[in-house]
């Protein structure tokens, strides 16, 4: 059974098996990590077509007689100060990865660290107060190799507030860890409480029937506020 040390102490913390002891996916780890990356990016670009740049309303010279070539607008997308042509627009780069290829990318970045032994797992419960000088020592004493992810509960914020002002070090919640974020480090501490998030996540036990679900929208096992209410009593929202 896979293991991970606790930083520390001698001791080591069980890892799930069927979390930990996957097989690698390389191609659904790729294609996860890139729907991730897609995901963050804003796709704002966008230039201004020949119909969008000011001005050009009036045909520059007659379209005979004067022996220049033939031209309807002086902001064509061959005239200085033009239009582009064929350019960027607004879009979203996003693309759907199904909830259990998801799943199966998790499992396979986190075997990947338990096979290499760059997982351990942590106490929080010494960070009464935020202490950077303290998480520099802890990594300096586990050896480690940076870049470090630190995954923490969300009701740890002191000990994520002594973390994240140290170089090549990222700290995130375990609900907001990506595979692009455990893919990215080359060590991965842990508090037992996001270990214990990230296993459940890997293993379809967390209730995350809510993700991609639209604003308004209920799920199946969700009763409906306004089905007894009568035709004249206030109608209540289902969010």
């Amino acid at each position: 059974m896979a293991s991970a040390k606790i930083l520390g102490g001698s001791k080591k913390a069980k890892l799930d098996a069927a979390a930990f002891d996957a097989p690698f996916n390389e191609a659904l780890v790729h294609e996860t990590v890139r729907a991730e990356l897609n995901a963050r990016r804003q796709g704002t670009h966008a230039t201004k077509t020949r119909g969008n740049v000011r001005g050009g309303g009036a045909k520059p010279w007659r379209q005979k007689g004067t022996g220049r070539a033939r031209a309807g607008s002086s902001r064509s997308p061959i005239w200085t100060g033009g239009g582009t042509i064929f350019g960027p627009s607004p879009r979203h780069y996003t693309f759907k990865v199904n909830r259990k290829e998801r799943r199966a990318a998790l499992r396979s970045a986190l075997s990947v660290h338990a096979a290499r032994d760059s997982i351990a797992v942590f106490d929080p419960k010494p960070f009464d107060a935020p202490s950077t000088k303290r998480a520099a020592a802890l990594i300096a004493d586990s050896g480690l190799s940076l870049p470090l992810l630190v995954v923490l509960a969300d009701d740890q914020e002191r000990a994520a507030l002594s973390f994240r002002n140290m170089v090549r070090v990222s700290v995130l919640s375990a609900s907001m860890v990506g595979i692009a974020d455990l893919i990215g480090a080359r060590s991965v501490v842990c508090s037992q409480e996001a270990l214990d998030a990230l296993t459940a996540r890997a293993k379809g036990e967390r209730a995350d029937e809510d993700e991609g679900r639209s604003p308004g929208q209920r799920r199946p096992d969700e009763a409906d506020a306004n089905q007894d209410a009568g035709p004249d009593a206030p109608r209540r929202s289902p969010v």
